[in-house]
């Protein structure tokens, strides 16, 4: 079996296409995560906490001053943004939130099939020990 042919095999087994599809579908829930961090969520934070743009907070380590985090990468200065930092670790949260409820849910739902499954029949042995001693008793 030559590589092409063992590669091909390997690629198509059901659990990496299963995979491949998860990552796929997480690469795009991130992406739904972030927007909403950044378009729904740290806005209002952002506005209670005295109009706040989270994503341009950052720390000026040049010392230059500059008014903003875009003029500031656009001069090269080296800067701390801090405020993509908290943005991400906000999208962390949610995804992680997202997950822990999936796989709570599936869980359950496992556990749930299970107790509902009727108990295995007796094997023949155990079938045969039990009319012996029914047989026994009469």
């Amino acid at each position: 079996m030559g590589i092409v042919s063992e590669f091909k095999a390997f690629a198509m087994r059901g659990s990496v296409v299963d995979l491949a599809v998860g990552i796929i579908i997480g690469i795009a829930f991130g992406q739904i995560v972030t927007s909403f961090v950044n378009d729904v969520i740290m806005p209002p934070i952002g506005l209670l906490l005295g109009k706040v743009n989270f994503s341009d907070l950052f720390i000026d380590l040049s010392g230059k001053g500059y008014a903003s985090l875009a003029a500031a990468k656009v001069a090269g200065a080296p800067v701390i943004a801090y405020g993509a930092f908290i943005n991400t670790i906000i999208n962390f949260i949610i995804i992680a939130l997202v997950v822990f409820l999936i796989v709570r849910m599936i869980t359950h739902m496992m556990k749930k099939e299970e107790k509902e499954a009727p108990p295995a029949p007796p094997s023949k042995e155990v079938q045969l020990l039990t009319e012996i001693r029914d047989s026994l008793k009469k």
